[in-house]
C-alpha cells in the first residue's frame, strides 16, 4: 500500500485551514534532502509534519529530527509511520505559538529547519525565526514561488520587498530547485521553489537591528513615495537632517527605497542611529 493510500485508509481528510499540501514523490523528496547537503551531524526542525514523507528522509540522514505539526487528526497515522525511527521526536503544536526559547533548548544546540511551509503562514515562520532564533543556521524551506522570489528579489525589481534584505542583512538566500504544482497532493494552485537560507550574522555591521527592521519596514509600506518622505513620516527629520543624511549616504534626492542596496540599508540605519 503506497504512502497515500494508506494516509486516506486512515479517514484522513484534508484541512484547508491548515495549509495542507503534501508530497508523496519519493525521487523529489530525497533530491530536496540532498539539496540541504545535511547528515548525521545535524539536528533538522521540520515545521509542518503532514503526511510524514519529508520527515521520514530527513530522518534518514540527519542525527535527529524534531518535527512540528498542528493537525492533531494526524496522530495516529504519523506514530505508526515513525514507528521504526528512533531519531524522530513528533510535537503537536503551532509553531506561532511555540516558545523559541525552550524549543532550541530542546534541540540541543546548533540546527536547521527543513520544511514545506505552508502557505498561509510562510512568511510569518521565515521572520519568527530570523529575528527570534539564535541557534538556527539555516532555513531550507519549500516556499509558494512567488514568495521565493520576492526572498531572492534584486534591488529595484517588481519582486523587491522588505524581506528581501531584512534576510539578506543576515543571510545569503538562493533557490533550489523549483518544484511544480502537480507534485503535491492536493495540488495548489501555484508553483512552488525550494529555497535556502544560510545565516551568516557577520554579514554586515550595524548598530541596531531593531532599526534596521524599523527603516525597512517604514520604507517598504510606502512604497510609492520616495525615501525622503518616508524617513520625515517616519522619524520627523528636519529638511536639514535628511540633507545630512543623503549626503553621508551618498544617495540622490528623489531616490525610491526599493532602490536601495542591503548594504545601503544598513549605512542608512548606522547613520540615523546616530541622529536619534
Amino acid at each position: 500500500m503506497s504512502e497515500l493510500d494508506r494516509l486516506f485508509d486512515s479517514k484522513f481528510s484534508f484541512n484547508k485551514k491548515f495549509g495542507q499540501n503534501f508530497i508523496f514523490d519519493g525521487n523529489l523528496l530525497r533530491a530536496i534532502v540532498a539539496d540541504t547537503k545535511i547528515d548525521k551531524d545535524f539536528t533538522v526542525l521540520e515545521i509542518g509534519t503532514g503526511a510524514g514523507t519529508l520527515t521520514k528522509e530527513i530522518a534518514t540522514v540527519a542525527k535527529k529530527v524534531i518535527t512540528l505539526e498542528v493537525d492533531k487528526n494526524l496522530k495516529d497515522y504519523l506514530n505508526q509511520t515513525f514507528s521504526e525511527f528512533s531519531n524522530i521526536e513528533l510535537i503537536f503544536q503551532d509553531v506561532m505559538k511555540v516558545d523559541l526559547k525552550e524549543l532550541e533548548s530542546k534541540l540541543g544546540g546548533k540546527y536547521v529547519i527543513v520544511a514545506n511551509l505552508p502557505y498561509y503562514i510562510t512568511t510569518p515562520v521565515i521572520f519568527k525565526f530570523i529575528e527570534g532564533a539564535t541557534n538556527l543556521q539555516a532555513m531550507y524551506v519549500m516556499v509558494q514561488l512567488e514568495v521565493a522570489n520576492r526572498i531572492c528579489a534584486k534591488p529595484g525589481t517588481v519582486d523587491y520587498g522588505s524581506i528581501t534584505p531584512i534576510i539578506d542583512r543576515i543571510a545569503n538566500a538562493y533557490i533550489i530547485r523549483r518544484v511544480n504544482r502537480k507534485m503535491f497532493v492536493p495540488s495548489p494552485k501555484v508553483d512552488s521553489a525550494v529555497v535556502g537560507i544560510v545565516f551568516d550574522e557577520n554579514k554586515y555591521k550595524i548598530a541596531n537591528k531593531q532599526l534596521f527592521s524599523k527603516v525597512i519596514k517604514s520604507v517598504f509600506a510606502m512604497r510609492r513615495k520616495t525615501l525622503e518622505n518616508n524617513l520625515k513620516s517616519t522619524f520627523a527629520f528636519t529638511a536639514q537632517q535628511i540633507d545630512e543624511i543623503f549626503k553621508a549616504c551618498e544617495l540622490e534626492k528623489g531616490i525610491r527605497g526599493e532602490k536601495l542596496t542591503t548594504e545601503q540599508f544598513v549605512k542608512l540605519t548606522n547613520i540615523i542611529a546616530s541622529m536619534i
